[in-house]
């Protein structure tokens, strides 16, 4: 029978049977106690707050100052999570301190968290698309090949294994903005865990295992010298760490879930995450060379490639040869460091060079789109890029670079992502040297684009695989035009190699959000950051490790009483966790989005000249458009001249109408409250002194206008539309034109249409062509029901060369003449859209 965790824990808490705050004496003691470590408050101000006259007293606490609480929690509440362990690196006659944790408990503090224990995969899994099995899906690491074959191997010789797929990542990062003090976290989680958990620092799903030296070694005056022990320092500390993998991940140990039920699991190291010198680190590959495959750095911008994968067994031969005369040479014969005992060397169905994935953030947006970026800018020139860039209209998804892009420096990789965004953008209607056709630099550009956002997809069929190498092919093929006009004279570019290993490892491992670096910068700031500033800057690992561990127990504590009060207050007799039980759905991009308005109106009443003004909405032709509106509800059988003539003699009983300036897009299901996506309708505001403070914006959208009962089938079931206002209908008129059994759609939008979707894109940049839909001088508009708006839509200009000067960012829908529908504007509009 299955049983929560939280009983043992419960059987360790002094007094819990009858207290459920305990150890506290009181629900306001355990709260306080819980905001003073969680919410980051300094041990000194907390002493000093419980130091007021009748502070204590009157919180009735069982403390009177940090130190007595953290001598509570420290003897007191239960610790499921191991305490760090203090050792000592000797180096050229220096010690240096490592921190770590016993791996083995690291596990089974996350394998028997009660909170993990409805989310555990146990088994690999083939998961997919049809019935008849001809299309594999692949999203969680249970998905992948790795799982299946390793179990495989396993079970030859221990049949009944549990696998517990060890995840480790690392990253050195600065943990003081002066003085360039740095700390080395090394992380741990398990691929037993959805990606989902493990992404959420909120949900517990990683674990700090060591914080490693940190040390230059500048008393090593050879620069080789220094790196090769720099290397082997970090491979001895992390041998040390990892050293209990070795009997576990062979023989298996017995482990309990969350829910109380024993398996025999073994522990392998399957996957490491780190960027480019993290990976030559580990590895012990070259700087320069892949840490995958054979491929000469010199011959890294072939592709396809036709190097083998590294051969593990030729390289542990060749680190059975350390301490012989041959030993460099034969290293060398292999393209790996002649390290000293690599952690790697003797750990149970490991292949190092095979666990290296993906890496979104420094592979493609800190590398192959930073170089695209800086090569797109030398072909168009900085000014015209920067031209352009500023001139882009507003989406709630891009950021605006109001001084453009080509000045910034120090660029993050949030920064490469927005630009990314609109990057196609900047190359359309280029000039190049001597009249030449930008038709491969657009299509260079628009290929690697969709390399970048295939890859990132949540889930992976054989066919988007299959779209994924195609885009990869289509960039190399086009890539020339570089080294056509002088940007570049070669692509000997390791991470621009290594995007062609994607493919097989995530048929290997999963999709690329198991493992992308952006989850360890996160948790720099929880295990890094923050620890060290809640110590006195003065050996500060020591304080760190102990700040930590009080959290994490508090943190754990937390749950526990919130368990306690759900048993007590629900008629299950076992309650497993906190978290309410889930059925695990994969990730979808097809998500539909829901439109969520606020409660009132923006502004109450807006008049009618101010909705069709120029200087305002300009709705220009809004009376005439809500009259055909009415008649077309109450009659939608007519047709367009029947609507005309009916349209004249509707006569509006109201002279304004409420108005709001936002349409948000949520999806409660998937991602909560978040606002997905966005329209702004809303004319500048003025200060007292007629000055506008913020201007004026209206955004465009994609409306659905074919089969509106169904989700768009195609393109073509969307039409473009500028929204200019969206408003509700006063009850005057309701009453006089609706009948009450058949009311309109509360929230309507007046918009102005841009053309059809005609039935192939443009086939160089994949994009659809749009303009301004005028007839007899006028744009053709109407009032639809918001629920028939999908998403907003971001409109690329066809510059037609050089940018004009007249144009900007507030008018540029008015002024450019025709436009191309950006589908890189998100990952949602690419997957359903593009």
């Amino acid at each position: 029978m299955k049983r929560s965790d939280y009983t043992n824990y419960s059987a360790a808490v002094e007094g819990s049977v009858e207290n459920p705050w305990a150890p506290f004496n009181s629900q306001m003691d355990w709260e306080v106690a819980h905001w003073a470590k969680v919410r980051g408050l300094g041990s000194t101000a907390f002493t000093d707050l419980l130091a007021i006259e009748g502070v204590h007293e009157a919180l009735g606490l069982s403390y009177k100052n940090s130190v007595e609480l953290n001598k509570i929690i420290d003897t007191k509440i239960p610790s499921r999570r191991p305490a760090f362990t203090h050792h000592e690196a000797c180096v050229a006659g220096e010690m240096y301190d490592l921190f770590s944790r016993d791996i083995l408990e690291c596990v089974r503090a996350l394998y028997g968290d009660p909170e993990h224990a409805q989310y555990l995969s146990f088994a690999p899994e083939r998961h997919y698309v049809d019935a008849d099995k001809t299309q594999r899906l692949y999203h969680d690491m249970c998905t992948g090949e790795w799982w299946w074959a390793t179990q495989e191997v396993l079970e030859q010789s221990k049949a009944g294994a549990t696998i517990i797929p060890i995840i480790i990542s690392s990253d050195k990062t600065q943990i003081t903005l002066f003085r360039n003090k740095t700390a080395y976290p090394v992380y741990l989680t398990i691929g037993n865990l959805p990606k989902c958990i493990r992404r959420k620092p909120s949900r517990r799903g990683q674990i700090l295992l060591a914080y490693l030296p940190t040390t230059r070694l500048t008393q090593i005056a050879n620069k080789a010298s220094r790196r090769r022990t720099l290397a082997n320092l970090f491979h001895a500390c992390m041998s040390r760490i990892v050293q209990p993998l070795k009997l576990a991940g062979m023989d298996g140990i017995v482990m309990m879930s969350g829910d109380s039920i024993m398996r025999r699991c073994h522990p392998i190291f399957a996957a490491f995450i780190g960027d480019y010198p993290e990976q030559c680190l580990v590895t012990g590959t070259m700087n320069g060379d892949c840490p995958i495959c054979t491929c000469p750095r010199n011959e890294l911008g072939e592709h396809p490639s036709q190097h083998e994968l590294r051969d593990l067994d030729a390289i542990l031969d060749v680190l059975e040869l350390l301490g012989s005369p041959q030993y460099t040479q034969a290293c060398n014969g292999v393209r790996i460091k002649p390290l000293q005992h690599p952690f790697w060397e003797d750990l149970p169905y490991l292949n190092i060079f095979q666990s290296i994935t993906p890496d979104i953030l420094h592979q493609l947006y800190q590398g192959v789109m930073k170089h695209m970026i800086s090569w797109v800018t030398e072909v168009v020139g900085a000014a015209e890029i920067d031209a352009r860039v500023r001139r882009l209209p507003p989406n709630h998804s891009m950021h605006a670079f109001q001084k453009g892009i080509t000045t910034l420096s120090r660029v993050s990789g949030t920064e490469h992502k927005q630009m990314s965004r609109f990057l196609l953008g900047l190359v359309i209607d280029v000039r190049l040297p001597g009249n030449a056709s930008p038709a491969r630099l657009v299509r260079a550009t628009r290929s690697l684009l969709d390399f970048l956002y295939l890859a990132q997809f949540p889930v992976h069929s054989d066919s988007s695989i299959d779209a994924l190498e195609t885009a990869l092919d289509e960039f190399h093929a086009n890539k020339g035009v570089f080294e056509d006009l002088g940007v570049r004279n070669n692509f000997n570019i390791p991470k621009l190699h290594f995007l062609q290993h994607y493919a097989e490892l995530i048929k290997l491992f999963g999709t690329t959000d198991n493992f992308n670096t952006e989850a360890t910068e996160r948790l720099h700031i929880d295990f890094a950051k923050d620890a060290y500033a809640a110590t006195n800057h003065k050996d500060e690992l020591w304080q760190m490790t102990k700040w930590l561990e009080r959290k994490e127990k508090v943190l754990q504590h937390a749950n526990f009483v919130l368990w306690r009060h759900n048993l007590s207050t629900t008629n299950t007799e076992n309650v497993i966790a906190v978290s309410p039980a889930e059925r695990w759905q994969p990730p979808d991009l097809a998500c539909l989005f829901r439109i969520k308005m606020t409660r009132h109106p923006s502004r109450k009443l807006v008049p009618f000249r101010e909705i069709t003004s120029l200087s305002s909405h300009g709705a220009t032709h809004f009376i005439p458009a809500l009259a055909r509106f009415i008649v077309q509800y109450n009659h939608p059988g007519l047709s367009f001249q029947q609507i005309e003539d009916r349209a004249v003699n509707i006569h509006l009983p109201c002279d304004s109408i409420p108005v709001f300036h936002r349409i948000k897009f949520w999806n409660d299901e998937i991602h909560a409250t978040e606002t997905l996506d966005s329209i702004h309708a809303q004319p500048a505001v003025k200060n007292s002194k007629g000055r506008v403070v913020k201007a004026a914006r209206f955004d465009v959208c994609l409306i659905q206008v074919r089969n509106p009962d169904a989700p768009p089938a195609s393109i073509q079931d969307l039409r473009v539309a500028q929204v200019r206002a969206v408003f509700t209908l006063p009850q005057t008129l309701l009453n006089r034109y609706f009948d009450p059994q058949n009311p309109p759609p509360q929230h309507l939008a007046y918009v102005e249409w841009f053309s059809t979707f005609s039935a192939l894109p443009d086939p160089q940049s994949g994009l659809y062509k749009v303009r301004r839909v005028v007839r007899d001088g006028e744009r053709q508009v109407s009032i639809v029901p918001i629920s028939l708006i999908c998403r907003s839509a971001h409109l690329l200009p066809k510059w037609g060369g050089a940018v004009p000067a007249e144009w900007t960012s507030l008018d540029v829908l008015d002024a450019c003449p025709s436009f191309l529908l950006n589908v890189f504007k998100d990952m949602y509009t690419y997957f359903n859209v593009g």
